[in-house]
């Protein structure tokens, strides 16, 4: 009986070692910086200005050169599109209409990521690249020239299942002329 019991606790406790499950990544809540890159009417067949965003978590941020340092994650979303020539308040979504208040989902072609996408940054180098298929962004003015930019955006983890990621940026959008 006890040469059972011993093979069922080396079994066991060899099934334990052996599991080793990959760690939850913790994804930023909230934003330290941001910018708005402004590229104007740049699409000849549609009729709205466009913008992106680019934000930066704590411990990232951009050196003179406008290159990442640090450790952090960049959330960026490109063509978004405007009714004017600057990010407006109001609500927008994902799709690729081109319309006002919209901005078009991620996808990855080949490896690059287009759209809207999360880079996970460690001491300056790319760790991973996590394109989000679609969301919402509603944005608020606020006082003394502060921007609210609430987030809700969406993709597929490893297992295929759809999660919802939700996060904030509250301050000043660094303007930034694209030519």
């Amino acid at each position: 009986m006890k040469k059972i019991l011993y093979i069922a606790l080396a079994l066991l406790a060899t099934a334990c070692t052996r599991y080793n499950p990959t760690p939850r990544t913790v994804l930023p809540t909230e934003y330290s910086s941001a910018w708005q890159e402004i590229y104007g009417h740049c699409y000849d067949s549609i009729p709205c200005a466009v913008v992106a965003l680019d934000l930066y978590s704590e411990g990232l941020e951009l050196d003179k050169n406008h290159r990442m340092k640090g450790t952090g994650y960049n959330l960026y979303i490109s063509d978004i599109f405007v009714p004017d020539s600057m990010l407006a308040a109001g609500s927008y979504k994902s799709d690729k209409s081109g319309e006002a208040f919209t901005f078009l989902p991620g996808r990855d072609w080949d490896g690059t990521p287009t759209g809207m996408y999360l880079l996970r940054i460690e001491e300056g180098k790319l760790q991973s690249i996590q394109v989000l298929d679609s969301g919402l962004l509603v944005v608020k003015d606020t006082t003394n020239s502060l921007t609210d930019l609430q987030f809700t955006l969406y993709y597929k983890n490893a297992y295929g299942n759809k999660v919802t990621y939700t996060t904030h940026f509250q301050g000043t959008l660094q303007p930034w002329l694209k030519k």
